[in-house]
């Protein structure tokens, strides 16, 4: 595809408050050499796949709490109508005031601008997330670069490198000894392909409740409660998601609230009651961590 270096469309979002663009995007990003999204300085670049066709956001910030989008390709109008979704304009991130712990008071006071979006993407988000789904965090972002340059599309624009994820029809219709070469076992192709033939049932989420959304997603066999969850997080901005079934995150969490080294799922929802409304934030926190100790 040839590169156009003017936008199609662009816009400005105000936040009512400030936004961290590589928290608040980046914490979608499946590595550094993400193909579909990737930081570059003080811009974010995303390619998605539109109900009009392709589209490529070049996201930044111009001050504290205001952002340009800018936008190229046949999906253009339809990303920049949905970017201050996308940036977390919806999100409230100021209600979230905690007292106690000091360490959560602490990295709420150094992270104001972290926010949870909404990228509106649910099949595309569903499919990275599988890939994460019981492997090492590396082998899941060499799979999923490896996926995307084999079956997607360049994204439009003028960022080189960029590729936008395949179809649905594509994901259904490739063979297991493909995602075999992407270092993808039978188990997770299969939950891939499951995607790729309800994607249409799984965009509709947008529109629904959150309840209405996990029991959509929980009824695709292999996606649990941590594949649900981390899914709602990132599609439909669901400040309050849990990631049930995590190797790591019952450690951090129990570590962090209650300096107890080691934790269960069940002791982190103990300890991540008193958040309910905002526990993904907590969580988001706690790995974003304090910049004094960088």
């Amino acid at each position: 595809m040839t590169a156009v270096s003017e936008p199609v469309a662009s816009t400005r979002v105000e936040l009512d408050g400030p936004v961290d663009l590589l928290r608040t995007l980046g914490y979608a990003r499946m590595g550094p050499t993400d193909p579909c999204l990737r930081v570059a300085g003080d811009l974010v670049w995303r390619a998605t796949r539109t109900p009009l066709g392709l589209a490529t956001q070049r996201v930044r910030t111009v001050s504290k709490s205001v952002v340009e989008v800018d936008a190229w390709g046949p999906g253009a109008a339809w990303v920049i109508e949905r970017a201050p979704a996308l940036c977390g304009a919806f999100d409230h991130p100021e209600s979230f005031r905690p007292e106690e712990p000091p360490l959560l008071k602490h990295l709420a006071y150094w992270h104001p601008g972290l926010r949870v979006g909404r990228n509106e993407a649910v099949f595309e988000t569903a499919l990275f997330v599988t890939l994460e789904q019981r492997v090492a965090t590396r082998d899941a972002w060499q799979s999923w670069r490896l996926l995307v340059r084999a079956l997607g599309e360049p994204a439009p624009g003028p960022f080189p490198g960029l590729f936008v994820p395949p179809t649905p029809k594509r994901i259904a219709a490739t063979p297991y000894e493909v995602f075999h070469r992407f270092g993808v076992e039978r188990r997770r192709g299969d939950i891939l392909k499951r995607l790729g033939i309800v994607a249409n049932r799984l965009e509709e989420t947008v529109g629904m409740s959150l309840e209405a959304a996990y029991a959509r997603l929980r009824a695709i066999i292999g996606v649990g409660p941590w594949t649900a969850a981390r899914t709602a997080m990132l599609a439909l901005g669901d400040c309050d998601a849990v990631f049930i079934g995590d190797l790591h995150l019952p450690h951090v969490v129990s570590s962090a609230l209650a300096g107890e080294r080691r934790g269960s799922d069940e002791r982190m929802l103990e300890l991540l009651e008193p958040y309910r409304g905002h526990r993904a934030r907590v969580v988001r926190l706690l790995l974003a961590g304090s910049p004094l100790r960088r």
